[in-house]
């Protein structure tokens, strides 16, 4: 199973909507977001590629009932606070947005553990744990907008970027 990686979309809909298109594009059938949606409209277009969602939120989302009323519009949209636990293809995955509030025999007590909050993209193993961060959706801080897909059976990362001057911050 392929799964897509968000974190950090802070409201920036066409890149939200771009990675939706490129998790389609490649046969992503479930995606995790980290959190920091920001606001309800962050959610259409994920909703609108008919995906199955589970995320958590952020320190940025302020209207989250609004969140949750948006993405209760759709079969398969779950939205949680942070961190949530999620069990797929038989492993135990741990949705977080900061990291740093996570206990070390939580985060060992999943396979893999999806987190955001730095916008910085990275992969690391500790122990047994895979520990992704996909990075930023939105592109805001570090000049272009990142996301992830995970192969649950082989591990295997694939790191997108949004390049050209159509993400760039400028």
């Amino acid at each position: 199973m392929r799964v897509g990686l968000l974190a950090d979309t802070h409201d920036r809909v066409p890149a939200i909507a771009e990675f939706a298109r490129r998790f389609a594009d490649a046969g992503v059938g479930f995606v995790l977001h980290a959190g920091d949606w920001c606001a309800p409209f962050a959610v259409a277009p994920l909703r609108a590629a008919n995906v199955a969602v589970a995320g958590v939120f952020g320190r940025n989302d302020g209207d989250r009932q609004g969140l949750q009323a948006e993405a209760a519009k759709g079969l398969g949209f779950e939205l949680y606070e942070s961190p949530h636990s999620v069990e797929l293809v038989g492993l135990s995955i741990l949705v977080v947005h900061d990291i740093g509030e996570v206990q070390r025999r939580s985060l060992a007590a999943h396979a893999i553990v999806v987190h955001g909050c730095t916008h910085k993209q990275e992969m690391r193993v500790r122990g047994d744990t895979m520990i992704i961060n996909p990075g930023e959706a939105c592109g805001w801080l570090h000049g272009a907008p990142t996301a992830a897909i995970l192969d649950l059976e082989s591990r295997a990362l694939e790191v997108i970027r949004l390049e050209g001057p159509e993400w760039s911050r400028g």
